[in-house]
């Protein structure tokens, strides 16, 4: 039976599906490569599409599943936003839409910017988005009312 595709609080886009019924694709462009349709993929094609077409980010200094090392345990940032010295900007973490973005997804993505540093962390489980700034002079962060245009983050 093929798997229910939820109807997300994200712009539609052109899907590119593949696969069969058992094992349905799709395509990622930033991989540039079929992969596993899964409810948290469905969410993280169509944001990463959203960021890309609606907020102008540069689809080349966008990476998906980013690896990280923390001491013995290995770990992968959903979506990550470089600017153009390379270094990393944002994190976007994705959750299915029958996942509630609790406070362990923000811990989650947390561990990650320990090691990455970033400015923004974004939470989505394509019906919810969350986005705060880092302020790490003052040891806090700031939610913000929508997700900025490319060109607010990396200014």
């Amino acid at each position: 039976m093929p798997m229910q595709l939820t109807q997300l609080n994200l712009p539609p886009y052109p899907v590119r599906l593949a696969g069969t019924s058992e094992r349905p694709t799709i395509f990622d462009v930033l991989r540039r490569r079929y992969v596993a349709l899964t409810p948290e993929e469905w969410v993280r094609q169509h944001f990463v599409q959203f960021l890309i077409n609606q907020k102008g980010y540069p689809q080349t200094l966008l990476a998906n599943e980013v690896k990280l090392q923390v001491g013995d345990k290995r770990l992968r940032a959903d979506t990550v936003l470089y600017d153009r010295s390379l270094q990393p900007r944002m994190i976007v973490e994705y959750k299915a839409p029958t996942i509630a973005l609790t406070q362990r997804v923000f811990e989650q993505i947390s561990v990650y910017n320990l090691l990455l540093h970033v400015d923004y962390l974004i939470v989505s489980n394509g019906l919810e988005h969350y986005c705060c700034r880092m302020n790490y002079e003052a040891n806090s962060y700031e939610f913000l009312a929508d997700i900025p245009e490319h060109e607010k983050v990396t200014s």
